[in-house]
Order: structure tokens, then C-alpha cells, then sequence
């Protein structure tokens, strides 16, 4: 892909978390990386587009410019796609999906864009257009300018390619990847999270302190592009692959649920990713959650809110035995707790300085509250 070296990269994040993404991106040397509204903008060749995909834990995809020109019309849209150089970046062999959007230009029927955008692929190079194929090709025509964009990630981020029982109402990886860092969570300290379902919180938390990649174990689309060199992609992965080495001493995940299911599930993922050993599920309730011997920690939560349970009283109480619990036995750790607002924190009794920006999560929108106990 000499020849086509992207002319921009993009990495995905929910709004809301895009300062988070950036100073992660900023931190793995992506050092032009601004934020800006839905991600995170940065540049970089092929290699860069390898390495965002393996070792962002903060991005739901990275996508990439392959270029842009003016139409300001059909007929002219049509031509200029044929003009493009398809050949640099999509096989003949791999099916690939459309999607176009219009804003403030003369081509404001996103249909006819895609149809147009389709035919000339399809004419010149002969690839298969598929509504459910996994390679993805973005238009965005804004102001009269076409930009053309390529998923380079296929699947989100968030499936990391261990996680097969997810629990109800269950946080995105990605998500919780950028929560914990917001926690200032580095892997050198123990975690807790006494409502983790699927064990999102703790498997995030083991991976970071073990050094692994988060994307080490899966595939991406950008495997299957035109020029891809998989022996150099082989020999990249290897380089950047830390060397095994022991999480930090006072690292440990602790996960607690009511829920049996949800504690064999959360145990069959630890297994998938390798991470059993760094692990510790247990069922049992709230009232009965036990400070774990050992340093202070993180305790991290993402608990029921409104949109999962509708009696609201019911939460107002599981919400107040959890903020005893925390207040009683768990002086000298932090909390991180993802909410949906103040009614149902205040009935913790703990003092929480002003939260973070609204995030979307599951059709709400929540918080991260935190605090010093």
C-alpha cells in the first residue's frame, strides 16, 4: 500500500469521552492526536493504522482517509468515483458495504450518493457490493467536498475476542477502558467492582495491568485490503508485543455479583483471556461485600440505573447500602461510579465533587462520579 498511504486517521469514541481517548492516544506516541466531536483526529501511514487497532483500548473503530474531491452534482459525483483509485485499497474478491452521508451540499440524497459511489466501484474493479460485508466504506459529502473513509477495524474495538457471556445492560470495553483511565487507574493497584456482571471492570483492569495488547487476539478489516502484507504485519506485531513480564505486586481484580450466572459467566471470560490468574469472582450480595486484604484500590461500578430497573426506590436503597457499605469499611480507596444522575447518588451519603460530561450509554446518558473515601 505504498501508494496509497492514508491521508488521516480517525479514532471513534463515544462523545463525551473524546479528551480521555486523545490523552491515551497522545500517551501511545500518536502525537498530533486532537479531539474532536465523535473521536479523536490524528495521521499516520499503514503501520499506524496496525498499531491503533491493536493497542487502543479507548476506540470503538479507527478509520481512515483515503481521500477527498468536489461534486457538486450526480453525474459528476459518478465520474470522479471512477476516477478514483479504488485498485489501492479494495479487492476484487472482498465484498465490501457503502454508507454516504450529505450535509449542506448540492448531493443532499445520501441514496443516490451510495448508488452512484457502488456502480463506479463495481464497474471499474469489480468488487462485490454486500449489505452485512465487514469491510466498510464511508462517503461524507459536506460543503461540496467528498471525503472517502475506510473502516480499518471491521468489528468494533470493544470485542476484544475473549468476552462470549455479556450480561445485561453491559458496558462496552471501550467505555470502561476510558472510565478507568478518567479513575487515573494505571494497573498498579487493586479493583473492585461489586456489581460486575460480566466482569467488563476487572478483565479491563487485568489486562491493563498484565501489558497486554487489547486487540492481540482478533482480526481486523484491514487484513483484508489490497496490497496487505501479512508477513510485515507478522513481524510488526511481534515488535510491538510486550515482553511477558508480572503485573505490579498490589495489582488484583475482585468482581461481585448477586447473580450465579453472572459469576460463571464473568469467570469463563477471565479463563478466554488468560487472565484467571489475576482474577477473583464471587457471588454475593452487596451487604456482603468484604474489603479484600491488602493496599487500597479502585472500587468501580457501573450499577443499575432508571433504564434497567423502573422501581426507583428499589435503587434508591441498593444505592444507600452501597455507600454505607463503602463508607464503612473501605477509608483510603477511591471510587468510580457510572450514573445517571444525582438522585440516585445521593442517597450514598458520600460527598462526590461535580461529575464528568454526559456519556450515551445504552439509549441514556450517564456520568462517572468520583471520590476519595
Amino acid at each position: 500500500m505504498a501508494d496509497g498511504t492514508p491521508q488521516g486517521l480517525f479514532f471513534a469514541a463515544p462523545p463525551g469521552l473524546e479528551p480521555t481517548l486523545e490523552a491515551e492516544a497522545r500517551a501511545l506516541g500518536f502525537a498530533d492526536a486532537f479531539a474532536e466531536p465523535g473521536g479523536v483526529a490524528a495521521n499516520g501511514d499503514w503501520s499506524e493504522v496496525w498499531r491503533a487497532n491493536l493497542m487502543l483500548r479507548g476506540a470503538g473503530r479507527v478509520l481512515v482517509r483515503l481521500g477527498s474531491f468536489r461534486a457538486m452534482h450526480v453525474a459528476q459525483l459518478d465520474k470522479r468515483a471512477r476516477r478514483f483509485p479504488w485498485d489501492l485499497y479494495l479487492r476484487p474478491d472482498v465484498p465490501i458495504k457503502v454508507e454516504a452521508t450529505c450535509k449542506r451540499s448540492k448531493i443532499y440524497h445520501a441514496g443516490a450518493a451510495v448508488q452512484r459511489v457502488e456502480t463506479a466501484i463495481t464497474e471499474t474493479l469489480g468488487v462485490p457490493i454486500d449489505a452485512e460485508a465487514t469491510l466498510r466504506l464511508m462517503i461524507r459529502i459536506e460543503d461540496d467536498l467528498c471525503t472517502v473513509s475506510l473502516d480499518s477495524s471491521g468489528e468494533p474495538l470493544h470485542k476484544r475476542g475473549y468476552k462470549e457471556f455479556v450480561g445485561k445492560a453491559a458496558m462496552r470495553e471501550s467505555m470502561a477502558a476510558l472510565f478507568l483511565r478518567d479513575c487515573g487507574f494505571d494497573g498498579r493497584e487493586p479493583l473492585l467492582d461489586p456489581m460486575c456482571g460480566s466482569g467488563t471492570f476487572p478483565l479491563e483492569a487485568a489486562s491493563i495491568a498484565a501489558g497486554l495488547l487489547p486487540g492481540a487476539t482478533r482480526r481486523f478489516a484491514f487484513e483484508d485490503l489490497a496490497g496487505f502484507d501479512a508477513e510485515a504485519y507478522a513481524a510488526f506485531r511481534r515488535r510491538i508485543t510486550p515482553e511477558a513480564t508480572d503485573p505490579d505486586p498490589g495489582f488484583r481484580a475482585y468482581g461481585s455479583d448477586r447473580d450465579a450466572g453472572a459469576i460463571r459467566g464473568a469467570s469463563a471470560n477471565a479463563e478466554r483471556a488468560g487472565l484467571s490468574h489475576l482474577c477473583q469472582f464471587t457471588q454475593h450480595s452487596v451487604s456482603d461485600l468484604q474489603r479484600p486484604e491488602g493496599p487500597p484500590g479502585l472500587v468501580m461500578i457501573n450499577p443499575p440505573y432508571g433504564g434497567r430497573i423502573g422501581n426507583k426506590k428499589m435503587l434508591y436503597a441498593l444505592y444507600a447500602a452501597l455507600g454505607r457499605k463503602l463508607t464503612e469499611d473501605f477509608s483510603g480507596w477511591r471510587v468510580g461510579i457510572v450514573t445517571t444522575d444525582v438522585s440516585l447518588i445521593r442517597p450514598m451519603g458520600i460527598k462526590f465533587p461535580p461529575p464528568g460530561p454526559p456519556v450515551a450509554h445504552g439509549g441514556l446518558k450517564v456520568r462517572l462520579w468520583q471520590a476519595q473515601l
